[in-house]
């Protein structure tokens, strides 16, 4: 239920056959040579490509058919198919130009489940398209399609988060997968308009320091992180199942989501397992999703980014000895705290930061953290519990296997709906190698 993302060796040969950009056709594209300026979420999110890696079992459905129904699929979503450029005042947007997707169609020399079964980190650095964001004319969203001797199937995909949150590229693979399975018969057409999700009030009236809360400012908690060794970070999934997670809600007592008990369980057993001094503070870096949490909200199938972060603290003694309704609701407080009014405020930010900029002052800087960054005591989570697997049907089924790519940064955390055909949850994380085995003695007890 517990293990290292790592077994014995297996040499697994993964042969790139052709490569081809796929572009909309003149009919059917719609970005229409617009550039389009990144908003302030866009800014605010990684700055750099996402890898997400798919396993199907045998029988799979055709690369013709993948790509027909990814050229059909990403003419409703511009802003994939387009490029990186520069507007007017040298600030970095969006080209509209429908210059395509980058697929890649490739082999592996093995059966599927034997690949998977060995080496699985080195096997899946493979599966996926190794994406350069200081390339010329990279494409934003590339593909890479590898056929296993058994008939199995792994799509690995390479997406700048800048174009797009978990959210929405939930809604794109959805998409994707239904153009496929009904021969492009449907597809879905997202919210596109990001001008719509970022309207300032007039004058914009910024109340937070965003620049140190969700940028790299000079006063930011980000700088004040340290490095480990790489081969001291290792990656560690855990499998939460369906009972499990009922008796942590039946601990919790009150209502309370998946995401926040499980997250009050990792918290606590995580900080036991790093025996911090107990007078330390600990917190969590909590991916919030502002679609629905925004004054008129938001369509939660608009195609962009629209995500801040809440940071729920803790004393390390308080952690360690508090009940689980007390740390759910130090979680859920914390998140409440990303509410209209914050998000507002956010948006009168980027507004007026934007007019500075522009002026030549300095541009906003992400706080992604680098590899090899280690987080302790501190945590960052992020939740695709949302992310609908079962809709990644390209018409042979759902996937088997979803396959974390390498996690290079200490403290960091997925939640992940399990493949597993009994359900619960998956979570994937990166943990200094002196803390694993006492996470791992620990993680399912509930003392």
């Amino acid at each position: 239920i517990i293990s290292y993302l790592a077994a014995p060796a297996m040499a697994v040969t993964v042969e790139i056959m052709q490569s081809t950009v796929l572009q909309p056709s003149h009919e059917a594209a719609r970005g229409g040579g617009k550039k389009v300026p990144l908003t302030v979420f866009d800014r605010a999110s990684t700055d750099g490509y996402i890898p997400a890696v798919f396993a199907w079992n045998a029988p799979a459905p055709t690369n013709d058919a993948l790509k027909a129904g990814l050229v059909a699929a990403v003419a409703r979503f511009p802003h994939l198919a387009g490029r990186f450029a520069a507007d007017d005042h040298g600030r970095k947007c969006f080209h509209l130009n429908d210059a395509g997707v980058l697929v890649l169609e490739a082999t592996a020399d093995a059966d599927l489940a034997d690949a998977l079964a060995h080496d699985v980190p080195a096997h899946i650095n493979e599966l996926y398209p190794k994406a350069e964001k200081e390339r010329a004319n990279e494409p934003i969203f590339q593909a890479q399609l590898t056929r296993y001797a058994c008939g199995g199937l792994v799509i690995g995909t390479a997406c700048h988060h800048q174009v797009a949150d978990g959210q929405s590229m939930s809604v794109f693979y959805t998409a994707w997968a239904s153009a496929v399975r009904t021969d492009s018969a449907v597809l879905m057409s997202p919210f596109v308009d990001r001008s719509a999700t970022v309207v300032p009030r007039s004058p914009p009236t910024p109340a937070y320091d965003y620049r140190n809360i969700e940028f790299k400012g000079e006063l930011s908690r980000s700088h004040s992180y340290g490095v480990l060794p790489m081969d001291r970070i290792k990656n560690l999934a855990v499998h939460f199942p369906d009972e499990f997670i009922a008796d942590l809600k039946a601990r919790v007592g009150t209502r309370c989501s998946t995401f926040q008990c499980l997250l009050a369980h990792a918290w606590k057993k995580i900080t036991a397992a790093r025996d911090l001094a107990l007078d330390d503070f600990t917190q969590v870096r909590v991916a919030v999703n502002c679609r629905g949490r925004a004054k008129p909200p938001v369509p939660m199938d608009f195609f962009g980014n629209m995500v801040l972060w809440a940071f729920p603290r803790m004393q390390v003694r308080d952690l360690l000895s508090s009940s689980y309704p007390t740390v759910v609701a130090a979680i859920r407080d914390a998140v409440a705290l990303v509410d209209d009014e914050y998000i507002q405020s956010f948006i009168d930010f980027g507004e007026a930061e934007r007019g500075v900029i522009e002026d030549g002052g300095e541009e906003l800087a992400s706080t992604a953290a680098t590899p090899g960054t280690m987080f302790c005591p501190d945590l960052e989570v992020d939740s695709w519990l949302g992310f609908r697997f079962h809709d990644l049907d390209f018409g042979c089924g759902p996937p088997c296997a979803f396959l974390p790519p390498d996690l290079p940064i200490e403290g960091i955390m997925i939640f992940v709906p399990s493949c597993d055909p009994k359900g619960g949850v998956d979570l994937f994380m990166a943990l200094d190698d002196e803390h694993v085995q006492s996470f791992k003695q620990i993680c399912y007890s509930m003392d």
